[in-house]
């Protein structure tokens, strides 16, 4: 197989689509039409072609990737003399608001948990650990949502350290229709593999300079992936899903964008247009793209959602 290397990037070795499919490997397609289709986000067309194409050959490497790590871990206790410890394989799932990590993220759930080898993986998103509404607005970050100062880095540096120990944990919970955090929690007990998806999760401690404790949240994570695109693409997706917000979860009274639901679909795009420009281009620009060549995979997406290219650092 010819293999491409980027002379930009010399570190790290490229894909195309079809080259990437051959490392699936006779692996089975575990999924049907019907769970994909309770994984699929929002504005998003990925079909059984893309999860055979695409999340297959990735979920063979990282099922190598935890075998080996459970491997040195059995060796190392043995010669140290002690019980096995529960360390999970983590894995950090980033990229831009509205490229589609979360889906990302659920579909390699959905099929690392049919491995036999590692039936418990758990999935845990960092928009719980940003601060509260209340003390966002108490601070005036608010207009700063998303961006690294306006996370609980303590909160997440610890959740991560203890899961890392083999220790339960609970995970906070974010409420999308009441932008915050709520008071139920996500318990996390020992599992076999956690995948951390958000926005801050390859940023380091250079990322946050009112920081100054190490190792940081990305020293924990084991296999880092970054979904990318073109920005005039995650733009217009961004653009698309406010406009389907719009007409879907902005209509519930509960819903603090609830004032959104009332705008004409000229208005409503212009108001995330604005909100692009100001805060998610902002972001993605200075805290979130930066960190891309920090990701042990890159999978980068076209129109359509569709991952037209591959790049994995050894």
């Amino acid at each position: 197989m010819n293999v491409n290397q980027s002379t930009k990037d010399y570190a790290y070795q490229a894909f195309s689509r079809d080259q990437w499919a051959t490392l699936r490997a006779a692996v089975p397609l575990p999924l049907s039409e019907a769970e994909l289709q309770q994984l699929r986000g929002i504005n998003e067309n990925i079909s059984l072609e893309e999860v055979e194409t695409i999340y297959l050959p990735l979920s063979r490497l990282l099922n190598l990737y935890v075998n080996a790590k459970q491997r040195r871990g059995d060796v190392l206790e043995q010669f140290l003399g002690r019980k096995p410890s529960h360390s999970p394989y983590i894995i950090s799932v980033a990229g831009s608001v509205a490229v589609g990590k979360s889906t990302s993220a659920r579909i390699l759930q959905a099929l690392l948990q049919r491995w036999p080898e590692h039936p418990k993986v758990e999935l845990v998103t960092t928009d719980g650990f940003l601060m509260p509404l209340a003390e966002l607005k108490q601070k005036n970050l608010l207009s700063r949502k998303g961006f690294p100062e306006s996370y609980d880095i303590r909160m997440l540096l610890d959740f991560v350290r203890n899961v890392r120990c083999g220790e339960d944990a609970e995970a906070p919970i974010y409420s999308h229709l009441e932008y915050d955090r709520i008071k139920e929690t996500q318990p996390i007990r020992q599992p076999d593999i956690l995948i951390l998806e958000g926005l801050n999760v390859l940023q380091s401690a250079i990322d946050y300079p009112q920081f100054s404790e190490r190792p940081f949240v990305s020293d924990y994570v084991d296999f880092s992936i970054y979904v990318d695109a073109e920005e005039s693409l995650l733009k217009q997706w961004y653009v698309n899903r406010f406009q389907s917000f719009r007409k879907g979860s902005f209509q519930d009274p509960r819903s603090y964008f609830n004032h959104y639901a009332k705008l004409t679909e000229t208005e409503a795009e212009k108001t995330a247009d604005k909100i692009w420009e100001q805060i998610n281009g902002t972001n993605l620009r200075n805290n979130i793209e930066p960190t891309r060549e920090r990701a042990r995979l890159i999978l980068t997406k076209g129109k359509d959602h569709l991952i037209q290219q591959i790049r994995l650092r050894g």
